[in-house]
């Protein structure tokens, strides 16, 4: 399974999923139809599948248009978010399993950013794809590929607009459980704010110094910073890191929801 990255709209990212084997292709959250209609040209490839993480419509703006050119695709989408994701066809839960290619996602119910939001993980292969040098390629120890929506960013997380504290912690640790070498494909290219934001609570992480630096330099030259691994998320994201003693100062708490609760309160005035 080959991804190609898409940008789109002011800071969005669309994800390409490309089987070469049989020239079948699947897209996570089309915010726009055209730049996907363009990709699947360019690869001679046949849409079959729409994967939605969530309902806002910079994530299924898409949906329509792609099914009126390929009305044999799926639209696969939360089972909470029936009537509100356009050309529906699966409803998802929790543990369920969708596939593609060689790959196999588990269904991850993450809501915080909104009340039906869910995430694709794709587990491992055994073996890395071979794909040309102009695609994403697989790490040498074949990460797993998160694909989250709005509930994590790098560096940063979703705002909560129909949910809690309490999910938005919750499933924002269902996602830190996940293998450390896990790929963090999130929908928008937020990380140089998010990492403002993250020095500005946790200025004594050093991890979080360096990446900083090193956001800055590559978002100058216009450098994408997604996907981003788990790993480096929760050395340096702030949202991931309730556990930090600056953090707990800050929050004069110990427990995680009230950790994180007070500094996204912090991230939405900054």
């Amino acid at each position: 399974m080959d991804i190609y990255r898409l940008p789109a709209r002011a800071d969005n990212y669309i994800f390409v999923l490309h089987n070469p084997v049989d020239h079948t292709a699947a897209v996570v959250d089309p915010a726009d139809a055209p730049p996907v209609l363009d990709k699947l040209a360019e690869l001679g490839a046949t849409l079959v599948a729409i994967f939605n993480t969530h309902h806002h419509n910079d994530h299924v703006g898409g949906n329509r248009e792609l099914i009126k050119r390929f009305p044999k695709a799926e639209v696969y989408a939360s089972e909470e978010d029936k009537g509100r994701i356009p050309q529906q066809t699966y409803a998802l839960k929790e543990g369920d399993r969708v596939t593609f290619a060689d790959r196999i996602a588990t269904v991850l119910f993450v809501p915080g950013h909104t009340r039906g939001h869910i995430a694709y993980y794709f587990s491992p292969t055994s073996a890395p794809a071979s794909a040309p040098a102009s695609v994403i390629t697989p790490l040498d120890d074949t990460p797993g590929e998160l694909f989250c929506g709005d509930t994590l960013f790098a560096g940063g997380c979703g705002r909560l607009f129909e949910g809690s504290p309490e999910q938005m912690q919750s499933s924002l640790a269902k996602l830190k459980a996940l293998p450390d070498n896990t790929r963090i494909w999130c929908a928008h290219e937020y990380t140089l704010s998010n990492l403002k934001f993250a020095m500005h609570v946790e200025d004594q992480n050093e991890a979080l110094r360096s990446r900083f630096a090193e956001v800055t330099t590559a978002r100058a030259q216009n450098q994408p910073t997604v996907p981003a691994l788990l790993a480096t998320e929760k050395a340096t994201n702030p949202f991931l890191r309730w556990e930090s003693p600056q953090l707990q100062a800050i929050a004069s708490s110990q427990d995680p929801v009230t950790v994180f609760a007070h500094i996204r309160t912090m991230k939405d005035s900054f």
